[in-house]
């Protein structure tokens, strides 16, 4: 009787430290399962392209999944980071 693997979700932002964290997870026998939040509006690509998770990040985390031999996905959080605090920020006069 096979003992199965036991699964692991990684978060993927595309750089060395979740890279590697997902190549020793896969060597040591784990099922390595890759995700990367994506955190902008689709209106705001410009501004994320600098971000850890931006869209070049994004396909950084896709490629060394795919390198690594696991599959990878992306969830769309963007709706999440517009929140009140994030209105109201957008709104708030500064004092002189």
């Amino acid at each position: 009787m096979s003992r199965s693997k036991q699964r692991v979700l990684l978060g993927m932002s595309g750089g060395v430290d979740s890279s590697v964290a997902g190549y020793l997870l896969r060597e040591k026998g784990y099922d390595v399962i890759g995700v990367t939040m994506k955190v902008w509006p689709q209106d705001c690509i410009s501004r994320a392209e600098d971000k850890c998770c931006g869209p070049q990040a994004v396909a950084d985390a896709r490629s060394v999944a795919h390198s690594l031999g696991i599959p990878h996905y992306v969830v769309d959080e963007a709706d999440q980071f517009e929140s009140p605090a994030n209105t109201k920020r957008a709104g708030r006069r500064t004092r002189a």
